[in-house]
């Protein structure tokens, strides 16, 4: 049998980002690829629907630093340690090496072998904070296997915390859902426009580049850009665009199902991201559905996508206009990148990540 797993997400249910779907797609449902007592932060209102083995803990006051950080870790503590019996877990799966749930996970089960999976925000948080930088430390020295899904997440881990024992690093790529490798949403063929339809997916922080992609877009030709991410995120927008006359669609935020039937809506989607991705999983997702990718080349992302994808630098615009260009303009060119895109994501399914998981717990029970 698989190991019993503990596990706690430090963000309210509904936040967007890779770390939260990846955490939905392997421990909620009715049949969840791992088995496991699941903890996120509830919203304001309660959800209508909840996924199935999804608990919401109702502890406010999150934050990053001081004093109110250590209280807020001490509520996370003892909420988790109210919820959870000892007896009915044998691994803690510690979500992000970085913010409370982490900390409070370890301290209210503290005799359990602990799994840490790192995430991109992990590292740039603790970057950042002073505060967030001693968690990661701390949280690394204690966990007794540290996860990571790609070889440039380890790198730059140990460049944050440099006494970790590197034996303790394990490599497992995350996933994407099976189904989508198997039965991706159709993608119809259309008539050539003579414009290239693009789209970006997913938060608008800064680390994530958007400023940038507008910023080039004025020097582009024959490109339409949409956007699907938070409201509240793409309002914050409205100065920029107001200041530079780019006009883009707003198609929301989208669920997962409705965001992969509208890949098929457009010619490739841009992640023009600055600093770093964990492995860009909603690049993944595009690529199974025949969606080509175009990106910024950062750790992570490029061994992600390696050579399947269109690297370009998105800080350049008159390099970003002719690439997008021969994107448009090359017999051929969209053709082949759908193609090896589909082979790149057929090699990360989740049941993969979920086994790779469930072996290395029992290693440590």
């Amino acid at each position: 049998m698989n190991p019993r797993v503990a596990t706690a997400l430090d963000l309210t249910y509904g936040s967007a980002g890779g770390s939260v779907e990846l955490f939905l797609d392997l421990y909620t449902g009715n049949d969840p690829l791992v088995p496991a007592r699941a903890y996120m932060l509830a919203p304001p209102t309660r959800p209508s629907v909840l996924p199935a083995g999804l608990r919401l803990m109702r502890v406010p006051g999150k934050c990053l630093s001081g004093p109110p950080f250590t209280a807020y870790v001490n509520a996370l503590r003892r909420e988790l340690a109210h919820h959870i019996a000892p007896s009915e877990v044998d691994v803690l799966h510690l979500q992000h090496l970085t913010f409370g749930a982490t900390p409070a996970l370890i301290r209210a089960l503290p005799a359990h072998p602990r799994i840490a999976l790192v995430h991109g925000t992990d590292l740039l948080f603790a970057e950042a904070h002073r505060d967030q930088l001693r968690v990661l430390q701390e949280a690394a020295r204690l966990a007794d296997a540290i996860v990571v899904p790609t070889g440039a997440m380890a790198d730059r881990l140990l460049q944050l915390a440099r006494t970790i024992d590197p034996r303790k690093i394990t490599k497992i790529p995350w996933g994407i859902p099976d189904q989508l490798l198997t039965a991706p949403p159709p993608r119809p063929s259309r008539r050539p426009t003579g414009h290239l339809r693009l789209l970006y997916a997913g938060r608008l922080t800064a680390e994530k580049g958007i400023e940038a992609l507008l910023r080039a877009m004025p020097a582009t030709q024959a490109v339409e850009l949409s956007i699907a991410a938070p409201r509240h995120q793409f309002h914050g927008l409205t100065p920029l665009l107001r200041l530079l006359k780019v006009h883009v669609r707003y198609l929301g935020w989208l669920t997962r199902p409705q965001l992969w039937k509208v890949f098929a809506d457009h010619d490739a989607l841009v992640m023009p991201s600055t600093t770093l991705e964990a492995m860009g999983l909603v690049a993944l997702e595009a690529q199974a559905c025949g969606l080509p990718v175009v990106y910024q080349p950062v750790t992570g992302l490029s061994e992600a996508l390696a050579t399947v994808g269109l690297a370009t630098d998105f800080t350049n615009p008159a390099a970003l206009a002719q690439d997008l260009n021969r994107l448009r303009t090359t017999p051929g060119l969209l053709a082949a990148l759908q193609a090896s895109g589909r082979a790149n994501a057929a090699r990360y399914p989740l049941t993969a990540t979920a086994a790779g998981l469930a072996d290395l717990g029992k290693q440590l029970i």
